[in-house]
């Protein structure tokens, strides 16, 4: 007998059989969006831009210096690829994704926001430092960012879920920019004031303030994330963004403003100390509300038998889905890798859930099908080895 879906199954007290295995050696995920070919051509324009300002690094800075800066700038850029990848560790973006969003903030940003700058100097020469900083630095980069969060939205929209997404993409765009703009700092520090200098510029940018423009641009993602999960698509997302963006360009001027209107030490540490630490909690309620989701959405398949409400509890948090790749790794042959991989889909199998739920994507039943038969084998590879 068939069922219009794996969830109209009747209940069952043993999990239900997994769906017939198909021909091929492995189901492909479902691409994640429409515009994989605008996401190309933009992946094309980045590398021929970013050869581009790698060749004005090296005329304007030097050799030396954009290299010596170059290393300095990917020390914190690795600390803060660290933290988002422990943020995004439960329901991982793709790869590719990724890898846009930190070339965008570290090439486009950049290359947009030097643009616009030069085209302020020579339309308004002679414009004081304090509005540079306070006003045009903000509202110029932030947009900037913003600009490749919102690409991101629109031609990867079935990749953008949530607010834990949103803020992943923007705290990627965010981080790629902060790195060329550390290499620009750095460089110029090294050039006019020597090493010493430069060890300065990389304390204050480098190690007390490596999240700021990851901070910024994270908030124009949750804005963005928040419209996700109601189920917003296309144009109807520029109000949403618009706000997000208000919010990053409000942080990044108080941010500038401290250094140039009061003491940044005593202001950085009360007032931006705190900031980030509630930052930090705001993303950890954020990663209990996906946890929570993760739960709801997969008790629907053990209610139909394809799960057992214990592998639901497993899945549902973190510890344990630690506890279960130990055990996993005790078993003959170590199965690690294969418990890893039924995490991996079950939880994109709930989002798939989340969003035939919410009725905001219609290809989502299709893909709620092709993760069932990716987790159901995950789970046998798991358990027959």
């Amino acid at each position: 007998m068939s069922f219009p879906s794996p969830l109209a199954q009747p209940a069952r007290t043993t999990p239900a059989a997994p769906p017939p295995a198909p021909p091929r050696p492995d189901l492909p995920v479902p691409a994640p969006t429409g515009g994989r070919v605008v996401l190309w051509i933009v992946a094309a324009v980045l590398a021929v831009a970013s050869l581009g300002l790698a060749a004005y690094f090296l005329a304007f800075l030097g050799t030396a210096a954009s290299i010596v800066s170059g290393l300095l700038a990917l020390i914190p850029l690795v600390l803060v690829l660290v933290a988002i990848r422990m943020i995004d560790r439960w329901e991982p973006e793709p790869r590719g994704l990724v890898v846009l969003a930190l070339a965008w903030g570290a090439v486009a940003s950049v290359v947009i926001a030097l643009g616009v700058d030069l085209v302020i100097t020579l339309v308004a020469p002679g414009l004081p430092d304090t509005v540079s900083a306070v006003l045009q630095a903000p509202i110029v980069e932030e947009v900037a960012k913003g600009a490749g969060v919102l690409l991101v939205f629109v031609a990867a929209r079935r990749a953008f879920d949530g607010p834990v997404d949103g803020v992943v993409y923007g705290a990627l765009v965010g981080a790629g920019f902060a790195f060329t703009e550390n290499i620009l700092y750095f460089a110029d520090s090294l050039v006019t004031g020597g090493a010493e200098s430069a060890a300065y510029t990389f304390f204050l940018r480098g190690i007390l303030s490596p999240f700021a423009h990851v901070m910024f641009t994270a908030v124009t993602g949750y804005a963005l994330g928040r419209a996700a999960r109601r189920g917003v698509w296309g144009a109807a997302a520029l109000g949403p963004w618009a706000v997000g963006l208000g919010g990053a360009i409000g942080l990044h001027a108080l941010w500038n403003g401290s250094a140039v209107f009061a003491d940044f030490f005593v202001l950085y540490a009360t007032f931006q100390m705190p900031l980030f630490i509630l930052f930090i909690v705001c993303v950890v309620l954020l990663r209990r509300e996906e946890a929570r989701l993760t739960r709801t959405c997969l008790a629907d398949y053990a209610a139909a038998g394809w799960f057992s409400p214990a592998e639901v509890d497993m899945l549902a948090t973190g510890r344990g889905r630690s506890r279960a790749v130990t055990w996993a790794r005790s078993l003959p042959g170590d199965r690690s890798a294969a418990m890893r991989r039924f995490i991996v889909e079950a939880t994109a199998l709930a989002a798939a859930r989340h969003r035939v739920i919410g009725g905001r994507d219609p290809r989502a039943a299709a893909d709620e099908r092709v993760y069932l038969e990716r987790a159901t084998r995950a789970r046998s590879d798991l358990l027959v080895g």
